[in-house]
């Protein structure tokens, strides 16, 4: 287990995404998966009151929805950490003081539960300040509904001047930062956001860990991508620079008789990530994901995987 900075909250190295839910997972596959994931030895599940408006029929937070009930059925809440964001509901976007507040609210009916544990700015809001945005999270945080601030989707200057006001003003200095870094996506982490998170000690929680299942190694022709409705996203890394990557990623997982899922993620483990946020449309699919926490690459791995991906550094 990893401690959040500025929390008591522990969590598994695996952060399972619960963007799947009410998308491809169903009500019951996704009861299975979290069941499966908990099994496995996780506690740490990420969502946003966003998901999943992108479904036809669907409204925004049917995610926290599934995930709320599976709690309340299960009655572990104590036992799991949960984190979700506001910002990009349909219905409540944006990072004003008072959509904020009726949107954290909003989560809370749905998770069934009176606190969040990490609870993100989703996007930045550019209509707002960031002076007025830190104090509205840090009133949260004095309220008791939330315990822990999280950023997402900011540039790197924004960030940095929140940090920088909320600790010169004694406010709730975030504890976690969510960037998208993986093998095929590292400049901008690596070059703008990493500073940061050790400059204020913040937490890693990388999305898009898998590059839309790119990282999985399942993904080498155009072909593989037809009728696959998550795995869009990875065709845009079917070239010869991204095959690179697979190959590396392969050659390792086999050495370890492991599957390139897990080595992908446990290389952001190895450049210091506190823990990748990766998901899951089937419970057979969580045991790749946290076999990472468990799977320890060599530096002549690491340094072969940084190699293979330099294009993307």
């Amino acid at each position: 287990m990893t401690r959040i900075p500025r929390t008591e909250l522990d969590v598994f190295p695996l952060n399972l995404g619960g963007n799947t839910f009410g998308w491809t997972s169903d009500r019951d596959t996704s009861f299975e998966v979290l069941d499966t994931f908990v099994a496995q030895g996780g506690n740490f599940v990420d969502t946003a009151d966003s998901y999943s408006a992108w479904v036809p029929g669907n409204k925004g937070g049917e995610s926290e929805t599934i995930i709320g009930e599976w709690l309340a059925r299960r009655g572990n809440r104590d036992g799991v950490v949960i984190a979700t964001k506001a910002g990009a509901h349909p219905q409540l976007k944006g990072q004003a003081r008072a959509t904020v507040t009726t949107a954290l609210d909003a989560s809370l009916t749905r998770l069934q539960t009176d606190h969040v544990d990490v609870y993100y700015a989703h996007y930045d809001d550019e209509s707002q300040t960031v002076e007025d945005m830190a104090t509205t999270y840090d009133g949260f945080v004095k309220a008791g509904k939330i315990r822990a601030i999280g950023l997402s989707n900011f540039t790197p200057e924004r960030m940095r001047a929140w940090f920088e006001f909320a600790s010169s003003e004694g406010l709730a200095v975030p504890s976690a930062i969510q960037p998208h870094y993986n093998l095929v996506h590292r400049g901008p982490y690596e070059q703008t956001y990493r500073p940061i998170a050790e400059r204020f000690d913040a937490a890693v929680f990388p999305y898009y860990s898998l590059a839309s299942g790119f990282l999985t190694g399942k993904y080498r022709t155009q072909e593989d991508l037809a009728g696959k409705q998550r795995g869009q996203g990875a065709g845009q890394y079917l070239n010869a620079d991204g095959l690179r990557v697979i190959d590396a990623l392969v050659a390792i997982a086999d050495a370890h008789g492991a599957q390139p899922t897990s080595v992908s993620l446990a290389w952001l483990l190895a450049k210091g990530v506190t823990a990748p946020i990766a998901s899951a449309s089937r419970a057979d699919q969580v045991p790749a994901l946290t076999a990472a926490a468990a799977l320890q690459l060599t530096a002549d791995e690491v340094a072969r995987l940084d190699e293979a991906s330099a294009t993307f550094a």
